[in-house]
Formats: structure tokens, sequence, C-alpha cells
């Protein structure tokens, strides 16, 4: 099986998809650090180099190249990624893989980002926590209709990776 963890950036796709790969024996495989392995550039450099519609067209590839090759695994997504080329309805499609959304309040993720934007190129410009929280915001409810089809949902506010993890095995297994 590959569980596939969805989410906005911030969620804890990578944290969270670490320790449960760990809990249950799977590999851990976050798709961004698959698509710079490939490509031998960052995701900043895909952008900056050929556009984000490169970089779309990368991912899906990528990311049915991973459901097609990989089991038991832990996916930790972009944000963006089920919301393009049809990759979510993709994903329900295969009968290895299920969906868990991570899903986190917009104060939570506003908090949890403006403390690494700097890292972060999408966000990295936004200089006040409101000009953060509209962005967000807008981000949200474009990308909810496609969050919100995952299997699963598990809210991640106020929680510990270690006690999400166990949600998640708890709603799986």
């Amino acid at each position: 099986m590959i569980l596939v963890l969805i989410g906005y950036m911030g969620s804890g796709k990578s944290l969270i998809g670490n320790t449960l790969a760990e809990k249950i024996g799977y590999d851990y495989l976050d798709l961004d650090a698959y698509i710079e392995e490939q490509e031998k550039k960052t995701i900043k450099d895909i952008f900056q180099d050929h556009g984000e519609i490169y970089f779309r067209k990368k991912e899906t590839i990528y990311l049915k190249e991973v459901l097609a090759n990989f089991e038991n695994t832990v996916l930790a997504l972009g944000g963006g990624t089920p919301c393009f080329a049809g990759n979510l309805e993709f994903i329900q499609q295969k009968s290895n893989a299920t969906t868990v959304y991570l899903q986190t309040s917009l104060d939570e993720l506003t908090q949890r980002l403006y403390a690494e934007k700097e890292k972060r190129p999408l966000i990295a410009h936004l200089e006040s926590h409101e000009a953060l929280k509209d962005f967000i915001r807008k981000h949200l409810f474009e990308r909810s209709f496609y969050y919100s089809q995952s299997t699963h949902k598990v809210n991640t506010d106020q929680k510990h990776p270690e006690e999400i993890s166990k949600e998640i095995q708890a709603a799986l297994f």
C-alpha cells in the first residue's frame, strides 16, 4: 500500500510522514525531493528555469512513476499536487493507494509558516502575518475541493506528530 499525505504547506506532511513510516515499517518518500533528485535541480530552480507549467507536468509524470513502482511507502505530496492535471483522480483510481488529508486551520498554518517563511520561496516575500494569512486563505479556498476528497482526514492543530501518526494508524489499520 501507498499512504498518500495531502495538505497545505506547513500541515506537517514531511514530519508526520517520516514518523508514520517509521511506526508502521514503511519507506518514506517526499515527492518534491524525488522530483529534485530526478531533475537534478531544486524545485525553486525548476520554477525559475522552466516555469510552473513545466514543473506541474514533471510532477504528474513522477507521481505516476512512484505510484506504479513503489510499495509500502508513505508518500508526502506537494501542497498543490492533488489540484493539478487530474493527479487526485489518478491516485484515487489506484487500488494500492489511500489518501490522508492533514487538515490544519488557517491560524495554525499562519503561525507555523510565518516562522519559516524565508525557507519557502512561495511566501518569502510576504512581510506581515496578515499578508501571509490572506495568501493561505486564498489557497485553502482554491484547494479545499481537492483536499476534502481524501479518504481520511486528520486534524493536526496543536498535536504532536506522534499523536497524529497514531490517529492515522487507527483510521487505516
